[in-house]
């Protein structure tokens, strides 16, 4: 009895108490306990003799033998459902490691003897009252197999019923068609040719091949009829490289002949449209039809080789494209991730988007994630690539189901697949298919895998491929299979000899959707747009709109008392003082662009009040704690004001946003750091996708980052927001950097993002004491008419009384005037310069050389020499003498020390003005 002694050792008043509660509601207690009580009940029913029943009160029948033998069985199958797939025949090349799934039957105080024993806990799993030897049979089979099922931590009843039911029916009968198995063999097919082709006429180029892999084909042209069969309408891929060429050819339809021309160099390079880059990093489009009759969009995300970053560009584009598209029925669009076990487990932005997924500012309706596992990340073994025992063990974070799948098996994958695709639009969630296979050559055909793996290799190297394995395997199950096989081999020949032959294919018709209609519409930009910005005021009809919007409430709404004072303030600014603050301008951008028609997206930590608490855009009520947008109460606005307080995340939040304007052109969509340096950990995002999107991957982006920056004395890690660094990056018009210093610019910068016929990324040095400075406020009249200023002079300093000009940007301009106001000084001229890139150089040439009698041009910065922007100005300035005013160059960006900081500030302004 010592094995039982923790029950005996329990409280029975709190076992008698937890029953209880389970009896109301079964889901209510823990896992454990719920089986524990499922097991009771069952033997109560099962066996009415048991000792302690009412019926074995009258009966001297010894039964409590089989009774806890039943109940062992029980535990049995509970084990197989949880850890068998530590067990099952999932990896094609390599024996598995002991896993330790505890499954023998000693562990359960089971023996041979049992074997021929009835059970009824075969009704558990659809066999009904069966012998223990037929009952670990069935379990082994479905258990065991070439499939892993990984489910059992799913707490949600509802799901965990249906997979169950799932795995132990269907899985069961799951026997494809003659015209299923054709379909299947004709994928492995195409992938296998593609392989062959390139290998052989294209030797020892990079192409990251998909051979060992090639289910895969198989497994996604499963996904996409099946997901056409269930509503969906349109899927977005999201993957690295590996089989990337073969996913373009076989999936996607792209033309053989456009792939060779890429790799022949042929393709002649429109370097209007940039410098492109390599061929399996680019994107795509295609419309294919599928068996069923159903016609389905697909796209391919472009990507860099930083591996998993277009993770989140993908969600974001499918949920703009839900929004817009498809009237937010998010199962019409489909995002499929396909990953490398090596990088799904490494690569921390994988955790950042599987967090994101179901939270309401994210959700794109549940994403099928496939791993591609090739069992080596570059030359590492995975041994050494992870500490956990699957690479797709992230998955359990958000109860996402995992099917291990043995890539060798295609039918077994193409079962997975077509599971994880009924999960997904049933329950709009998340799922993994995990499918094991191997990688033929080395990370790329040129680079030798023996150097690092000589025993895996040496399997590998005489591994026939996926598809011979699947003709075997059907040559052996009976005439109609073998017949299939060999008619499937002839027309394998033929495709591999027409490939040779180079006989041409008709590229898919295409038909562009709404949305991409709209990109059409748009065009390049050419220098001379930005000579001088677009008119961009709205109506003063609009902004009194917006104004009434942004200072009323409901009708029996309590707004704590802060928020009722500046409500009472906001309503002045508008329609008494009519001089307008920070927050007030931002929020009547937002809300003339909705009533213009635009949507208007803003994401980040905190964005919903604002980190400095000024924006306040979303307010809550004080006893409800209920939320109230201001703006989606706008009147004559069919837009939603779409403002969520994003997770912890940068790099996935600023990825999603970037995915979400990608698809969108009409879209205002903005990501706000908390402080501008919490930007750099989204820095893959900023080099890879946002400085070059155009450039490289022939998509314009209108993504607005608000980064807060300036020197408050608050320390390195909140006062730089490390402009330096999206200078450097600036060239050939790809992208705007601002640092803004009135409410009306800042309300004009927003608008000209969708003013322009052209989209690129606006880059801002957003304020953070100028929400609340006293000068930084602008008049309501120039919201209704004007444009944004790329440079503002100085109307308070005559040109001919000027001994010196001092150009700056940003926050340090207040610092100046009011140094300036105090000491009474005439003869120094302050010119903000409100756009860095594209640099207005006619604009401030014209300014200065009214300065015609000025003795000294000075470029003033409160960052230090080394960052800021310094080097850029003398990039764009090397025949013009500007003398530098800044801290001295640095490692850190600023001081912790209050004193010090304020000490630097002061020579700064006497420096500029000696």
């Amino acid at each position: 009895m010592d094995k039982f002694s923790y029950i005996s050792n329990a409280d029975p008043k709190a076992i008698e108490s937890l029953y209880q509660q389970y009896a109301q509601d079964p889901s209510s207690v823990d896992e454990g306990w719920k089986k524990f009580f499922e097991g009771f009940e069952f033997a109560q029913e099962a066996f009415p003799m048991l000792p302690g029943s009412e019926k074995a009160a009258k009966s001297s029948t010894p039964s409590g033998i089989v009774s806890d033998k039943e109940v062992n069985v029980r535990n049995l199958i509970h084990a197989y459902r949880t850890r068998a797939h530590l067990r099952s025949k999932t990896n094609p090349v390599r024996e598995r490691k002991d896993r330790k799934p505890i499954l023998d039957l000693q562990d359960f105080g089971l023996s041979d003897a049992d074997l021929d024993t009835e059970f009824n806990c075969g009704e558990e799993i659809g066999i009904g009252r069966a012998p223990l030897r037929k009952i670990i049979e069935s379990l082994k089979y479905i258990y065991e197999g070439t499939v892993g099922f990984e489910y059992m931590y799913v707490r949600d009843p509802e799901k965990l019923k249906w997979l169950r039911e799932k795995i132990e029916k269907d899985a069961l009968n799951f026997k494809p068609s003659k015209e299923q198995r054709k379909r299947i063999l004709k994928k492995l097919n195409e992938a296998v040719v593609f392989e062959n082709f390139l290998h052989t006429k294209y030797l020892g180029q990079k192409r990251f091949s998909l051979e060992g892999g090639e289910t895969t084909i198989a497994a996604l042209d499963a996904i996409i009829n099946k997901g056409a069969e269930l509503g969906v309408q349109e899927v977005m891929i999201g993957m690295a490289h590996r089989g990337r060429l073969n996913v373009l050819a076989n999936i996607m339809g792209k033309t053989y002949e456009q792939i060779f021309n890429e790799f022949e160099g042929n393709a002649t390079p429109d370097l209007t449209m940039g410098d492109g880059d390599v061929k399996y990093h680019m994107g795509f489009s295609s419309q294919v039809n599928t068996p069923s009759g159903n016609t389905i969009e697909i796209k391919l995300a472009p990507n860099p080789s930083h591996l998993e970053a277009v993770n989140p560009v993908v969600e974001g584009f499918v949920r703009a494209k839900g929004d817009a598209e498809y009237s937010r029925d998010r199962s019409k669009v489909l995002p499929v991730l396909i990953h490398g076990d090596a990088a799904v487990a490494g690569q921390g932005i994988v955790y950042e988007v599987v967090q994101m997924s179901q939270l309401d500012g994210y959700k794109t309706g549940g994403t099928i994630h496939f791993v591609i596992n090739n069992q080596v990340g570059f030359t590492t073994d995975f041994d050494d690539a992870r500490s956990s025992i699957y690479c797709t063990d992230v998955a359990k974070i958000i109860d996402a189901p995992v099917l291990h799948v043995n890539g060798d098996d295609p039918e077994a994958v193409v079962f997975c697949v077509q599971f994880a695709t009924e999960y997904r639009q049933k329950f709009g969630d998340d799922i993994f298919v995990d499918m094991v296979c191997y990688r033929r050559h080395g990370h790329n055909e040129s680079d030798e895998p023996k150097f690092t793996q000589p025993s895996l290799y040496n399997v590998i190297s005489k591994h026939p491929n996926p598809r011979e394995v699947y003709n075997k395997k059907l040559i052996e199950m009976g005439e109609v299979e073998a017949e299939l096989a060999k008619t499937m081999d002839a027309e394998f020949r033929e495709l591999l000899q027409d490939r040779l032959n180079m006989v041409k294919q008709k590229p898919l018709p295409y038909v562009y959707q709404p949305l991409e209609e709209e990109w059409r519409n748009l065009r390049r930009s050419k220098p001379e747009d930005f000579d001088l910005s677009p008119e961009t005021g709205a109506s003063e009809a609009k902004i009194n709109k917006v104004a009434e919007a942004l200072t009323k409430l409901p009708k029996g709404f309590k707004p704590i008392k802060q928020i009722e004072k500046q409500l009472k303030q906001r309503k002045d600014m508008f329609f008494k003082d009519k001089q307008v603050n920070w927050a007030g301008g931002e929020l009547l951008a937002y809300g003339t662009l909705m009533l213009d028609g635009k949507p208007v997206r803003l994401t980040g930590q905190d964005v919903q009040r604002g980190t400095f608490s000024h924006r306040h855009a979303v307010l809550h009520d004080a006893n409800t704690n209920e939320a109230y947008n201001s703006l989606n109460h706008l009147e004559g606005s069919e837009q939603q004001f779409e403002i969520y307080n994003s997770l912890l995340s940068e790099f996935g939040v600023m990825g999603f946003e970037f995915g979400y304007a990608m698809a969108n052109p009409n879209a205002l969509t903005i990501w706000e750091a908390q402080f501008g340096d919490f930007a750099n950990g989204a820095q893959v995002m900023i080099d890879q996708f946002i400085s070059c999107s155009e450039s490289k991957w022939q998509r314009m982006n209108g993504l607005v980052l608000l980064l807060p920056h300036g020197y408050e004395g608050q320390g390195p890690e909140h006062s730089n927001a490390r402009p330096e660094r999206y200078l450097q990056l600036c060239a050939e018009y790809n992208m705007i950097v601002a640092n803004i210093t009135t409410p009306s610019n800042f309300f004009h910068a927003l608008r000209r993002q969708l003013t322009w016929d052209f989209r690129k990324p606006l880059v801002v040095m957003s304020p953070k004491s100028l929400l609340r400075h006293p000068k930084a406020i602008s008049p309501l009249e120039e919201f209704s008419t004007g444009r944004f200023k790329e440079v503002i002079g100085d109307p308070e300093v005559k040109a001919a009384s000027a001994r010196k000009v001092v150009l700056c940007s940003g926050k340090v301009y207040y610092d100046l005037l009011e140094r300036r106001e105090k000491d009474k000084t005439k003869d120094v001229a302050l010119i903000r310069i409100e756009q860095l890139h594209p640099f207005p150089k006619t604009q401030v040439e014209e300014l200065l050389n009214q300065y015609n009698k000025a003795k000294e041009f000075m470029w003033l910065q409160e960052e230090p020499e080394n960052m800021g922007y310094w080097n850029y100005i003398q990039r764009i300035y090397p025949e013009r003498s500007f003398k530098l005013i800044s801290r001295k160059a640095s490692a850190s960006p600023a001081t912790g020390f209050a004193k010090v900081h304020a000490q630097e500030q002061e020579q700064i302004l006497d420096k500029a003005f000696a």
